[in-house]
């Protein structure tokens, strides 16, 4: 709309103040969600409670606006994006306001997330059941809008089957609760007369004069998603206003409140996967799984995983899977670990011994984290595989996504539905919830061409008549939005589809609560957010953004396809600025979509120069974490890299990008004189102004510099060397040199403990790992060619070549993994240089190494770009071996990440992400614990946090060596070596 909205902004803005963001940033990461579509907001509204949001609808409806109340985002039908003003309700209004074990029930805000309700219930031994493949993310709000199912829906149903009530608001400012209603009570309630009697009055005509109708058209089947769900009006379903409002997707009433069911959760359960030829084949044998009543019916045809493998992804899941090109996981769920192996053990042994029919190959698997890897296929895959490795196929999209039909006629119809995907020059990948008919399919529409969007709308027309011969459902979990909304009339007819429309405007009459969505919907080929508009835009860049799915900056920018990964609240590293502040422009989904926006020029027009970009992309903590957790690997700190390499062109970069980015510069001068530089940094009165030279927060204690560097102290005192040992290089970064050399001597004795002799570069140089954060992309690549020059001859010399680069601080060695082959991508000395890289637990355990004894408990952090690029694999081989008892902490970014915590303008967020997890579980441990984080900024965070001192992998190790590791008489390897004490070494 051109509407001028500035009226309703300062209406809005008087009201609610800062929840009200009408600005370019807001409406470029709410403009899109899952789905193939595309539609920018009016403005954004974040209430910060119910009250709020409340005050927000009467503002709209004052002023005639259409709004859509959005949760996560997730929706792949386009039914969270809108021209309207968008309430966020995700922020706060997600209060888990009671469960009641005793009724089995919950009562939640909209904004509740599954995974947050599901995790509450756990605790009384209940779960909520429905759980989509987004239910880490997905709210409660959205899942009653679409009638969101997931992989246990056999166990208790869609959401419909557990919503008990629901309160809720009209447009117009009505509020009431609604549920299943008798005569009775309907006759009461009109009798009471007002807009609330109106409604059921009007409701009770609507049922009366199409009951018969609903009765005979509705399909009977267990996913029927699509359309209004009229039949919950009939005496047979006791006049349930509340499941008839679900599946609405909010174009009705809003929804403030809602009484769920919880059902018992099984406490062990058990996977049996079944390995067929085919999927049509696996599809047939629905009655066989449901004999054995498993709590999940899922299925996986071979497209998934021969994509995960043809872009080197997932294979160690993979090779979980039994021998086959088609797979069905049935899992079973028992109050004892032996009673849920019994069920897997009992279907395994009926399929091994299949009277007829195919007899696939069968896998038991009763260990939790297996099976969790195994569902990790499943529920990532196909966004993982959703982008072409093929330039001539278009990339998969999600425009027929999710059909069913009775679950007993699966395999005919996912036959004759692939016929008509080859008919129209297509290919799909299938899989989803065999037991309730369901199946999903990314098909390779071509959507940037108009004869593409052509031949697509004319698939969905077919696709649609196709599932409806079946007797089934456009949609059988996802919901109609703008996908499907169009061809409800093949689904329903005429007659009920106008009994919908009625429906609606019983609640709506204005029409103005997410316009254009399921009933009297836009066509399925308007709105698109890539379709023959699309702008390519070329794109000079210092990185070399290439992949298997394209080169470039822009299609480096696609990876992101909206599923919102980033938003999930526990779990793996991403994303540390989105659970510190719930902010969606602070997810790496939100920047993605802001850079996104920045190169079609529409809703961000200064391009490079984007303000809204900058702020974004600032609270990004470029810890890579969505390089790794994010299932399309999008890497938002090389993004952010690129972008501030630009952005800074023609500007004064900030006094942190001087004192913190170029510190691998003035560092080595600094600790020429340590007491001097202490001096300054620390003193009372000469620490403030410091920090202020340098741009640190206030509260912040500047490092210390070493009384003396460990190069100077390694080069002047080779006493201890050992001659005829295999010599390995030691990257000395700055940290360990001239800040805590004491973590690069324990790495010295431990190496020299597993039989190396360490040595160093034969001059001081830099990773320039800090430049990055402040987009130094000429310098980097500087440094970065200086470091080729001097380790190429070093690795290629024919006699005393190391035999790797061993790494202490994992954000440096990042380096070597990532930017240094963006930078010089066709360098053999590059790659060959990054193919030598270790971490220090790393090379120990690629080299056999067995590390003394030692009788510790140890809390492990592990520094981010540890995890994103390297893992934790020899860290735990390392700390197994020597019997220490090791907790891993699943808790993502400490907060400090390099820079990122002394900046002023960071320091508040960076508290937050730390007490996210890191600094109360590091508070828990008593005295002995050994706290052990290998990143020097997470050392550093956890001392500025809670007070404790954190060790280097390498210092917990030469713990157990003697206290004096001079080389000399320590114990070679194999030898005996009495473990030391915490006390002695910390």
């Amino acid at each position: 709309m051109s509407k001028n909205w500035r009226p309703l902004q300062v209406a809005l803005r008087n009201a609610l103040g800062s929840a009200v963001r009408f600005d370019a940033a807001h409406k470029s990461v709410y403009a899109s969600d899952a789905s193939n579509y595309r539609q920018v907001p009016i403005g954004v509204v974040v209430p910060r409670s119910l009250d709020e949001f409340a005050k927000g609808v009467a503002i709209c409806h004052e002023n005639r606006v259409p709004l859509l109340a959005r949760g996560a985002g997730t929706s792949m039908s386009g039914q969270t994006v809108n021209d309207a003003v968008v309430f966020d309700l995700s922020v706060s209004c997600n209060r888990i306001v009671e469960i009641n074990p005793t009724s089995k029930t919950a009562l939640v805000e909209p904004g509740v997330v599954c995974d947050s309700l599901r995790s509450a219930a756990e605790r009384h031994g209940l779960t909520f059941a429905p759980d989509p493949s987004t239910h880490s993310r997905c709210t409660l709000g959205g899942m009653i809008g679409n009638n969101s199912c997931g992989a246990h829906s056999v166990m208790a149903g869609k959401t419909l089957e557990n919503v008990r009530a629901l309160e809720v608001m009209t447009y117009d400012g009505e509020r009431f609760w609604v549920g299943p209603t008798t005569e009775e009570e309907i006759e009461a309630i009109i009798l009471a007369g007002g807009r609330k009697g109106q409604i059921y009055r009007d409701l009770r005509d609507l049922r009366d004069r199409y009951a018969d109708r609903i009765r005979k058209r509705f399909p009977s089947i267990k996913r029927r998603v699509s359309g209004f769900n009229l039949d919950q009006l009939l005496p047979e379903n006791g006049f349930n206003l509340a499941r008839a409002l679900v599946g609405t997707e909010g174009t009705c009433a809003l929804v403030l409140r809602a009484s769920v069911d919880l059902v018992t959760s099984p406490q062990y359960r058990v996977l049996l996967v079944l390995g067929f030829d085919d999927i049509y084949v696996a599809a047939d044998a629905v009655p066989d799984y449901e004999r054995f009543r498993p709590i999940a019916i899922e299925g996986l045809d071979r497209m998934i995983i021969r994509g995960l493998q043809a872009r080197d992804l997932a294979q160690a899941e993979i090779d979980l899977l039994p021998a086959g090109d088609a797979w069905v996981v049935l899992e079973f769920g028992a109050d004892s670990e032996s009673q849920a192996i019994e069920q897997a053990e009992r279907a395994a042994a009926f399929f091994r011994a299949r009277p007829f029919g195919p007899r696939p190959s069968t896998k038991i698997v009763p260990d939790r984290i297996m099976q969790k890897r195994i569902w990790s296929i499943r529920e990532n895959g196909a966004s993982a595989t959703q982008l072409s490795i093929d330039p001539e196929i278009p990339d998969p999209q999600v425009g027929w996504e999710d059909a069913a039909v009775d679950p007993h006629r699966l395999g005919d119809y996912l036959r004759a539905f692939d016929a008509l995907v080859k008919r129209y020059g297509y290919r799909t990948s299938l899989f989803g919830h065999f037991g309730d008919g369901c199946v999903h399919a990314r098909i390779t529409f071509d959507l940037r061409s108009k004869p593409g969007v052509d031949k697509f709308r004319n698939f969905v027309r077919e696709a649609a008549e196709l599932v409806v011969a079946f007797g089934g459902s456009l949609s059988g979990e996802h919901g109609d939005g703008q996908a499907k909304g169009e061809f409800l009339p093949i689904m329903f007819g005429d007659e009920l589809v106008e009994a919908m429309r009625r429906f609606k405007r019983i609640w709506n009459p204005d029409g103005l609560l997410n316009p254009g969505k399921v009933v009297d919907a836009y066509r399925v080929d308007e709105n698109l957010r890539a379709g023959p508009d699309y702008k390519v835009v070329p794109i000079t860049t210092h990185m070399t953004f290439r992949s298997r799915e394209g080169d470039g900056f822009q299609r480096a920018v696609e990876r992101c396809v909206g599923m919102g990964k980033c938003r999930a609240a526990k779990g793996g590293i991403m994303c540390p600025s989105f659970r510190a502040t719930g902010e969606e422009r602070y997810s790496t989904r939100g920047r993605a979509r802001l850079l996104w926006e920045m190169l079609q020029g529409d809703v961000v027009r200064d391009g490079w120069k984007s303000e809204a970009v900058k702020e974004a992309l600032d609270t990004c903590l470029s810890c890579k974490g969505c390089r790794s957790d994010c299932p399309t690997h999008t890497d938002m700190a090389s993004y952010k890299a690129e972008f501030l390499s630009r952005y800074y062109e023609h500007r004064s970069r900030p006094r942190q990008a001087w004192s913190m980015g170029r510190i691998g510069d003035w560092a080595p001068l600094a600790a020429a004189m340590p007491r001097l530089t202490n001096f300054m940094t620390n003193a009372p009165v000469l620490a403030s102004f410091s920090k202020w030279v340098a741009g640190v927060a206030p509260d912040r204690d500047l490092p210390k510099f070493a009384a003396t560097g460990f190069r100077r102290a390694f080069e002047a005192d080779q006493t201890a060397a050992s001659r005829g040992k295999p010599p390995v290089l030691l990257w000395l970064d700055t940290f360990c040199d001239n800040f805590q050399p004491e973590v690069a001597e324990a790495a010295v004795a431990v190496l020299r403990d597993a039989g190396f002799e360490p040595v160093l570069p034969k001059r001081r140089i830099c990773c320039g790992r800090p430049l990055y954060d402040f987009g130094y992309l000429d310098l980097a690549k500087g440094r970065l060619q200086e470091i080729i020059e001097v380790l190429s001859p070093v690795l290629e010399a024919e006699r005393e070549r190391p035999v790797g680069i061993v790494g202490l601080e994992p954000g440096c060695l990042s380096v070597f993994k990532d930017e240094l082959p963006k930078l010089f991508p066709d360098d053999p000395r590059a790659q060959r240089i990054s193919r030598s890289v270790f971490l220090l637990g790393d090379f120990l355990l690629a080299h056999g190494y067995e590390p003394p004894r030692l009788d510790i408990d140890v809390l492990v952090h592990t520094h981010c770009h540890q995890k994103s690029l390297f893992g934790n694999r020899g860290d735990t081989a390392m700390l197994e071996r020597a019997g220490a008892r090791a907790t891993w902490l699943d808790g993502g970014c400490c907060g400090m990440a390099g820079s990122f915590g002394f900046n002023p303008n960071h320091a508040r967020l960076s508290r937050d992400v730390t007490e996210l997890v890191l600094a109360p579980e590091v508070r828990k441990q008593p005295p002995g614990t050994v706290i052990l984080t290998n990143g020097f900024s997470c050392r550093e965070q956890v001392k500025h946090m809670t007070g404790r001192t954190a060790m280097h992998l390498a210092q917990v190790l030469a713990m157990g060596l003697p206290r004096r590791v001079d080389a000399i008489e320590r114990p070679q390897q194999g030898e005996s070596a009495s473990p030391s004490t915490i006390e002695n070494v910390v």
